[in-house]
This record gives structure tokens, C-alpha cells and sequence, in this order.
């Protein structure tokens, strides 16, 4: 069977391990207990975004107080971030809780990601206080009442499950149409105002009732509330901590490569930047059949690490060309498509650089709000370069092919994962983050 074949048989093909509702098979713990002891009252930190009369924050804030999980814990904790500057704090929150639709989340384990890393270091608007974090895994625990039927059915309680960082409502007109990528409500209401699609976040401090935005679902906290949308059921072959990712650095991956780029076999690609993303990219790439596959990044460990996931030739941006090595590979032409990675205008530049006439220049790397990306317009209008901007991919359509790939192994779920650790030592991993010195994804362990 060629490779092709069996790329197109692991995605499309049901195997009878994830098409039934899986039931959590991994031993169950008992509900958590709080990890730290009790930090004092903070200030909320208001927004022009996000008003509410006081006293529509102080009738949520006491009907979230009174609400017990059935058979668990009122409350948990989670790690807040509080401004530019100051570290992650973990604090007491009332027990979150979902509603219609929605998916209370015993959440296993959370990705440590860079675009967490924007929004600590300031870098990119966002309410706070808000808990970061936004790849999870977890056990459903509850759902929301009035919740659609087969939402319960899809996912009943004890199912294990992993979260896309882009989370649809399902109804808008993207989402209507399949592009749960451009979803109006993921926009307008988590990235613009760190709220659910009611326009109100589902964490409230315990000491103080005060609420607390999210980061998309807010997953640095014991236990976390996700559209159903954005769910996926995970098989009970795919470890909890290690699939965490697939909810955003292999998601974001596949998404460039998928729909932005349209990787087709024999394709050239470059990928500049080779960190949890970026090495993503390479394993999608190497999965979609492209024949050459160059990483560019300025850390000789990462590089080395890139030929592990595929890449075929490595370029070292801090001690050569990249632009004229990429050239120089591909026989004078550049390559079919150029993936950033990274976040910055001069590889914004190298990008559109390295791809051949007709080529794709696929952006993916977030930056500081308001930095500009210059570009050589004629040689764009002339030469027919396409510079394309991807976020992410398709919760509901991308999220179960991502879990094929991952479960067939077409996808090492163990290689792009560098580092794990447990949840008091997250704030100690994004400072890693921020310093270089994570190759790949690190992912807290939240169990």
C-alpha cells in the first residue's frame, strides 16, 4: 500500500477503538484536592471590553459560589496571570460551570504554548486577570443543563476527551459553512473579551467572587469548562499528557498545512522556526509526502532534533543564508511553500524570500500586537507569490484526523513533546519558554 493510501486509511477509515463512545479505561483518581495553600485577595483588574454593571458581576459571581459538583469538590484552583511582569499565581475558584452546550473538564494535562507567552508578557492584548492555557486533556465530569442530547451521548461523563484551542459555537456563518477556523463568536467573544459565547467567563475567585477571563478554556486549572464544539473523544491508546498538543501545535500544524498551504506529495517545504509548531509541521509535512523538508532555526539542538521528524535538510538562520541555503537546496527555485513559525519581521521576510515563483508564503507565527511584515511588491505581483495567514484548523472536522494520525503513528505524539512537569512548576516552564529552553512542546501534568 503506497503512503498516501495509508495516510488517506488512517484518517478516513473508522477504527472501532475510536468510533464508539470511549469510556474511560485509565484508572480514576479521586477528585483533586487544592495543591497550595490559600493566597490572599487580589484586585480585578477591570476592562473597557468586558463592563459589567457591579451588579451583574456580583449576582454571577453568587450563583457560581453555590454551585457543588455532584459527587466532587466546590471549588479548585487554577494559575492566574495578573499583568505584565507579575508571575502566575495559583489561586481557589469556585467550581466552574457550563452551561448549554458546554463540557465540564477534569483536565489531565495543558500544553505550555508561546502564545500563552504573548499574553503574560504583554505582547498581546487580553483581559485580566485571566487563566492561560489552552490545549487540554481531560475527563468529562459534567454537562451543561439543557444540553443537546447528543452532545450527552457523544460525550458522557467518564469519557476522555481533548480540547482545540479554537473553540466553534457551531452556528455562525463560518461555522455553518465548515470553517470552524474563523468562527464569528471565537473572536468576537474568547479572543476579544476572554468570555464564553454569553459574553461571561465560567471562573470566579474564591475569596472574593470576583470573575476571571480565559484564554480560550482556561486550561492551567484543575478543572476547565469547553464548548462541546471543540471537543474530540480520545482513545484510551493515545496517553492523556502527550495528546494534549494535538489541541494546539499540531492543530495550528495541520492547519497551515492542510487547508492554507494544500501540501500535495512531492511538494518542497521550508519551515522557519522549529519550535512546538514548527516541529509539528515538519511531522504533518513529512505525513502529507513531501520530498524535501528543510527546518531553518537559529539552535543547533532544535535542528538536530528536526531530523528526527522528519526533515530532510537543516539551515542554521545565525550562521548562514537561510534564504540563499533554501535556494541553493532546491536548485535555484525556492521552495513550493514556506511555513514562519516563529513571530518575527525578519523571518516574516525570509519567508516570502524562499518560496519559488508561484509559491506559498503560509504565516503562522503570532507577534507583538502591531508589528508590520514588509514584503517586495513587485517581486509578489510578478513572480505570483501567495502570502497566506493561518491560525489554526477545524475543530470538529480536523480535531478526529489529528487522533488518527496520532493513534497510527503517522504522527509521534512522544517525539514532539520535550518536556513534561507537574502544575506548581508551570510558571517555571514559561520562563523556560521565554529563555529558549524548551526544543519542542512542554506540557504540564495536571492529574
Amino acid at each position: 500500500m503506497s503512503l498516501s493510501h495509508f495516510i488517506r486509511s488512517a484518517i478516513n477509515a473508522g477504527r472501532s477503538t475510536s468510533s464508539k463512545l470511549a469510556l474511560s479505561a485509565r484508572s480514576t483518581t479521586p477528585f483533586a484536592t487544592s495543591l497550595f495553600s490559600q493566597s490572599g485577595n487580589r484586585p480585578f483588574c477591570s476592562d473597557s471590553n468586558n463592563s459589567r454593571s457591579e451588579s451583574e458581576k456580583s449576582t454571577t459571581a453568587s450563583a457560581a459560589s453555590y454551585y457543588h459538583l455532584s459527587g466532587g469538590p466546590s471549588h479548585m484552583r487554577a494559575a492566574v496571570f495578573w499583568e505584565p511582569g507579575k508571575p502566575l499565581t495559583f489561586e481557589d475558584f469556585h467550581m466552574p460551570r457550563p452551561k448549554a452546550n458546554e463540557v465540564l473538564i477534569k483536565t489531565k494535562a495543558c500544553g505550555v504554548c508561546h502564545s500563552d507567552l504573548h499574553v503574560i508578557k504583554g505582547e498581546l492584548p487580553f483581559p485580566s486577570p485571566c487563566v492561560v492555557g489552552h490545549e487540554i486533556t481531560g475527563e468529562v465530569v459534567e454537562h451543561g443543563q439543557l444540553s443537546d442530547s447528543k452532545i450527552i451521548e457523544r460525550f458522557p461523563v467518564g469519557s476522555q476527551v481533548v480540547g482545540a484551542f479554537i473553540m466553534p459555537c457551531g452556528s455562525c456563518s463560518f461555522c455553518s459553512k465548515g470553517q470552524d477556523d474563523l468562527c464569528e463568536a471565537f473572536f468576537a467573544y474568547n479572543r476579544a473579551k476572554g468570555t464564553l459565547y454569553d459574553g461571561e467567563t465560567r471562573l470566579f475567585l474564591r475569596s472574593s467572587g470576583k470573575p476571571v477571563y480565559m484564554y480560550s478554556m482556561g486550561g492551567l486549572a484543575e478543572y476547565c469548562v469547553v464548548p462541546a464544539h471543540a471537543l474530540s473523544v480520545l482513545p484510551n491508546s493515545l496517553p492523556y499528557t502527550e495528546s494534549a498538543i494535538l489541541g494546539c501545535a499540531v492543530f495550528t500544524a495541520y492547519g497551515a498545512m492542510a487547508h492554507a498551504a494544500e501540501v500535495r506529495p512531492g511538494d518542497a517545504i521550508a519551515v522557519i522556526g522549529i519550535g512546538g509548531v514548527g516541529s509539528s509541521c515538519l511531522q504533518i509535512a513529512r505525513a502529507f509526502g513531501a520530498s524535501e523538508i528543510i527546518a531553518v532555526d537559529v539552535q543547533d539542538e532544535k535542528l538536530q532534533k528536526a531530523k528526527f521528524l522528519g526533515a530532510t535538510h537543516c539551515v542554521n538562520a545565525s550562521k548562514e543564508d537561510a534564504v540563499k541555503t533554501i535556494k541553493d537546496i532546491t536548485g535555484g527555485l525556492g521552495v513550493d511553500i514556506a511555513v514562519e513559525a516563529l513571530g518575527k519581521p525578519q523571518t516574516f521576510l525570509q519567508c516570502v524570500q524562499s518560496v519559488r515563483d508561484g509559491g506559498k508564503a503560509v504565516m503562522i507565527g503570532l507577534t507583538l500586537s502591531g508589528a508590520k511584515g514588509e514584503v517586495d511588491i513587485n517581486h509578489l505581483v510578478r513572480r505570483q507569490i501567495k502570502v497566506i495567514g493561518s491560525y489554526g484548523a477545524r475543530a470538529r472536522q480536523d480535531l478526529p484526523r489529528l487522533i488518527k494520525l496520532a493513534e497510527s503513528g503517522i504522527f509521534n505524539l512522544t517525539a514532539a513533546v520535550s518536556r513534561t512537569c507537574k502544575f506548581e512548576d508551570a510558571p517555571q516552564a514559561y520562563r523556560d519558554l521565554d529563555q529558549g529552553a524548551i526544543t519542542g512542546r512542554a506540557v504540564v501534568e495536571i492529574m
